[in-house]
């Protein structure tokens, strides 16, 4: 199966369980793989045949603004559903990255989560 990817996006929400975390928005990455079939795209040079990864990325920029989840669990499996119901993405990969939660996981920590069924 083909592959659009979406890596690094920086976004901002307001999540976390304990009352400091929900004082201000925090910074949020999220990396996105979503199977599509491209042939048609690529064989018709049409951006409406594929998975446009600027609307996706504005729809995850909105979705995060707006939501206010106290896990990082329930934003990822919001968003996954959310992306394969709007965007008719039939599988995706996703890890949602919190940095500075826990200060000497100098990367962060996180969830990865997968959904829907890979197509041959």
């Amino acid at each position: 199966m083909d592959q659009v990817f979406i890596n690094g996006l920086a976004v901002e929400s307001v999540i976390g369980v304990y009352d400091w975390e929900r004082v201000a928005p925090q910074r949020l990455i999220v990396d996105l793989e979503m199977g599509w079939d491209m042939r048609r795209a690529a064989a018709d040079d049409d951006l409406s045949a594929t998975l446009d990864y600027a609307a996706i990325s504005q729809r995850i920029t909105a979705f995060a603004h707006d939501s206010g989840f106290a896990l990082v669990e329930t934003f990822a499996d919001r968003l996954a559903a959310l992306i394969m119901a709007e965007f008719e993405v039939p599988w995706l990969r996703l890890r949602l990255t919190k940095p500075g939660a826990v200060p000497a996981a100098l990367g962060g920590v996180g969830v990865l989560i997968e959904r829907g069924r890979k197509q041959p």
